[in-house]
């Protein structure tokens, strides 16, 4: 049983969550991934567009080992909130986390909390183009990779740029822990093959989206 571990909070981005859940679910066969979903409050848990998870489980005080943690990205303020934090509950959480997992992997802003929570210390990472001046400004031990790939693997760290790419991020995991044939056969079951029916481009100049610095 390959066990991954989604911790959410309020305002998430419901496909950095949604749309890796699904993918996991078919690998190895339906059921052989296990995805556990914890938030900083048990209940239901209210996604940036206002659809709700029932989560019953908390952040445990005890922290087990899963082969991926999968840190979403969400509302901007909503990362304020928890990267300002005193308490640091939720950065604690994920990076007490982070050392037992085999792989540390974020989507989106998902990255932005990670980075906070010291997780890409040393690492190539990437994020949404939108935050890549936030993210390569206030966490310069980060290395930002050009060209705002959907996914990047360093070492054992995956992040994902914006929102859908996580789709690209789940098949790559897939692949790294259970092989191309099996990430593959997760492609072909959920008829992965992208043919957007409009074509654009990120901006050439990005500038620094509306978030307070980090403490």
């Amino acid at each position: 049983m390959t066990k991954i571990l989604i911790p959410l909070y309020e305002g998430f981005n419901l496909l950095d969550v949604a749309g890796p859940a699904e993918m996991f679910s078919w690998a190895d066969g339906l059921g052989s991934w296990e995805i556990d979903l914890v938030a900083e409050v048990p209940g239901p848990v209210v996604s940036i567009n206002k659809f709700s998870l029932n989560v019953p489980n908390g952040l445990p005080a005890t922290i087990e080992p899963y082969d991926a943690i999968w840190i979403p990205g969400g509302d901007p303020n909503a990362l304020d909130r928890i990267i300002h934090d005193p308490s640091r509950i939720y950065l604690g959480f994920i990076a007490a986390q982070a050392r037992q997992a085999q792989w540390v992997c974020s989507v989106c802003e998902g990255a932005l909390l990670a980075a906070a929570a010291g997780l890409l210390d040393g690492y190539t990472a990437t994020t949404h183009w939108a935050f890549y001046p936030y993210l390569s400004t206030y966490f310069p031990d980060v290395t930002v990779i050009a060209d705002y790939p959907r996914f990047v693997v360093d070492r054992n760290r995956l992040t994902g740029g914006g929102i859908s790419s996580g789709l690209d991020e789940a098949l790559k995991l897939v692949e790294l822990i259970s092989g191309t044939a099996a990430a593959m056969d997760v492609q072909r079951g959920t008829q992965y093959y992208p043919n957007p029916p409009v074509e654009s481009s990120i901006p050439s100049s990005v500038s620094m989206p509306d978030m307070p610095t980090p403490p």
